[in-house]
């Protein structure tokens, strides 16, 4: 390269190239720091890594926000911190504080934090005594290697904590994966996925048989990885698609391969596991994804429903119904509304979403759940808007009667539902009588425009039409909720882009590491 070069550049020395970081990143943070000062909500991510050999561990901290200026939803990385031994529910919660407070983020401003299911990341945002805090126990899930601040304050415990202790919600896709994990402890399963990866090892540690399947399908064998999100079905998928090449190549060489009943088992398996991967890779985007939760979770709940009922296997049927129950009790946060942690937070965000809440609206489960879900959601928008008028419900108006239309059948939509297992059932709407405060006049008024096509891609979209005028209380905060993440995915991230950072000695310096990594994370936003 230096032959190159024109000989009359000077080379920068080290103390340039820092002071040039520096620079740019003071600039970039002023810049952001400004957004983040004009933001009505924010969501914060976490996520810890720690190197191999123990010798470091970093926290990334990260923020998702609906950027007023650019008018879209917005996730940054607020610090990547190098933090020491042990890492305790008080230290994690320390340095998110201390975040917080250089960001001049108000508590109240932030609408939840959303972490994996590790005891001491969980334990750093509830209510506790110092004796439960003390967790130093690592996560575990199979996650990969991610109004007005006096409105707030009123809000009851339900909603919002009283003394303003910063909400917890538990990363979506983390949970799902521990769902899936369920594959492994089902022992006749394990059997065939043990044998599958057997048959993986053997090409993957072939050079002549990668290249042989390489040069008859275009693709090689992938193998799975614990850490890493819906990995058993790539691989099984991946297995299935070279399975003519597999069979060939193995018999060649004298290997043993699958059976005959097996191949069919491992096909079984995909159909099992092909939701829950699209899903994830649904939910693990970086903003724009709460809206998609509640419809998620029915989504696979009825689908481990009709898989239970129509395979062949009664092992596969019985671990469906395991999963489903699994399911169920792992997101009662979110679908029960009498469970003790419910948090209306996701059916809110669902709610004021047209795109996947026209489903909802229309859809009819067994268990009935979702009419109440959206009830939740639409009191946690009218409190979260109005905080003070709340009280100010004419009797009359609660106890008055739901009247009931009977609406024609709907002509078949051109658009392809997101989520095909919902939408089999559709049943009539109720609709309510007009609500004399202006909160919930806003909130009928939108729920008629959800009887007419939405034209709009997205429920950004949605919103950012509609009028300021008359959506002066909604819009501000559906487009707050809507901005939202399901999963803490981009602080993982942070570990996976900016890794060659923080390896071996090129992580001494940690100004300079974590700069680096805010400028590299945050470009282009």
């Amino acid at each position: 390269m230096m032959e190159i070069v024109d000989r009359r550049l000077t080379v920068p020395k080290k103390t340039k190239m820092s002071n040039l970081i520096e620079t740019q990143y003071e600039h970039e943070r002023q810049r952001f720091k400004e957004r983040l000062a004009a933001a009505r909500r924010v969501s914060i991510g976490l996520d810890m890594w720690t190197k191999k050999g123990l010798t470091a561990s970093f926290l990334a901290i990260s923020a998702c926000y609906f950027c007023v200026e650019q008018s879209k939803p917005v996730h940054i990385l607020l610090a990547l911190e190098q933090v020491a031994h042990p890492h305790t529910a008080l230290s994690i919660k320390a340095y998110v504080d201390k975040c917080m407070q250089e960001w001049a983020i108000p508590k109240e401003r932030i609408l939840t934090v959303i972490t994996d299911n590790g005891s001491n990341m969980v334990a750093a945002f509830k209510h506790t005594t110092a004796e439960e805090t003390s967790s130093d126990s690592e996560d575990d899930s199979p996650g990969s290697t991610m109004e007005s601040d006096s409105e707030s304050v009123t809000e009851d415990q339900r909603y919002h904590h009283v003394d303003m202790e910063m909400d917890w919600t538990p990363c979506v896709v983390h949970t799902i994966q521990l769902v899936v994990h369920m594959l492994q402890k089902e022992t006749s399963v394990k059997r065939v996925l043990n044998k599958a990866r057997s048959v993986v090892k053997l090409f993957r540690k072939s050079s002549v048989a990668t290249q042989r399947v390489l040069d008859q399908c275009g693709l090689i064998v992938v193998n799975d990885c614990p850490t890493r999100w819906s990995s058993t079905f790539s691989m099984v998928t991946r297995l299935l698609t070279v399975k003519d090449a597999v069979c060939q190549i193995a018999s060649d060489m004298g290997w043993d391969g699958l059976l005959t009943s097996e191949w069919q088992k491992l096909s079984s398996i995909q159909d099992l596991l092909l939701p829950f991967a699209e899903h994830t890779k649904t939910l693990q985007s970086d903003t724009s994804s709460m809206s998609l939760v509640v419809p998620a979770l029915f989504d696979l709940l009825s689908h481990l429903t009709d898989f239970a009922e129509s395979t062949q296997y009664r092992d596969l049927a019985t671990l469906a119904e395991k999963m489903r129950a699994n399911l169920n009790q792992r997101f009662a946060c979110f679908l029960d509304s009498a469970d003790e942690k419910f948090s209306p937070l996701a059916a809110a965000a669902c709610f004021v979403n047209p795109t996947v809440c026209e489903i909802l609206v229309n859809v009819d489960v067994a268990d009935g759940n979702i009419p109440e879900l959206l009830k939740q959601a639409e009191d946690y928008v009218v409190k979260c808007t109005f905080p003070h008028t709340r009280q100010e419900v004419d009797q009359s108006e609660e106890d008055a009667e739901e009247e009931v239309i009977e609406e024609p059948e709907a002509a078949p939509s051109s658009k392809q539902p997101v989520f095909r297992f919902l939408s089999k059932c559709r049943t009539t709407r109720l609709k309510q009588k007009t609500s004399t405060t202006s909160i919930r006049q806003q909130i009928i008024k939108y729920k008629e425009e959800l009887s007419h096509p939405i034209t709009e891609d997205t429920g950004t979209d949605f919103w950012l039409e509609k009028s300021d005028s008359f959506y002066h209380s909604l819009k501000p905060l559906a487009l707050d909720l809507l901005a939202m993440p399901a999963s803490q995915a981009f602080a993982e991230r942070v570990f996976s882009i900016t890794g060659d950072l923080t390896r071996g000695r090129r992580n001494r310096g940690r100004v300079t590491l974590e700069r680096s990594a805010f400028l590299k994370m945050n470009r282009e936003k």
